[in-house]
């Protein structure tokens, strides 16, 4: 049986500052982010099981994602928590959802941290194949397994 690949986009909102960098970036600034999720696998060949013909449901994936990613970052603050910026004043008290991560909050640092949220959280019968974390419309990271084989 073939190999299918199965992709899902989920859209997030978040605002992030990038410590000491040279340009713009280095305000808090939000962005409008589309995180594509794609995994690999043989779809399921078993007439009596209710998942027969699937690689992996989509609303599986979905749950998987949504609780380990987005719920976490839609709408935060997402910070270096080694930086200075976790001690300016009152900053935790002016904004609800803050995330401080141990990096620098870049495209490609995040969509690292995020495939490492949800690679041991999908089913023994699919892989993660890639991932890609759009920051604009025309800006965006991308993570392949294929690229990361030792």
């Amino acid at each position: 049986m073939s190999k299918i690949r199965l992709t899902k986009a989920f859209p997030f909102e978040m605002a992030h500052a990038l410590y000491g960098y040279d340009g713009a970036c280095k305000n808090i600034h939000g962005h409008s982010y589309m995180m594509h999720v794609t995994i690999i696998g043989k779809p399921l060949n078993d007439d009596s099981h209710v998942k027969n013909g699937m690689v992996m449901d989509f609303s599986d994936l979905k749950e998987i994602v949504k609780k380990k990613i987005v719920d976490e970052v839609d709408h935060a603050l997402v910070l270096n928590g080694n930086s200075p910026h976790r001690n300016l004043l009152n900053l935790d008290d002016n904004f609800e959802k803050i995330v401080y991560v141990p990096y620098q909050p870049t495209c490609e640092n995040l969509l690292i941290d995020f495939k490492n949220r949800i690679v041991s959280m999908l089913p023994e019968t699919v892989k993660l194949h890639s991932m890609r974390l759009s920051e604009t419309a025309s800006s965006y990271a991308e993570w392949f397994s294929e690229d990361n084989k030792n």
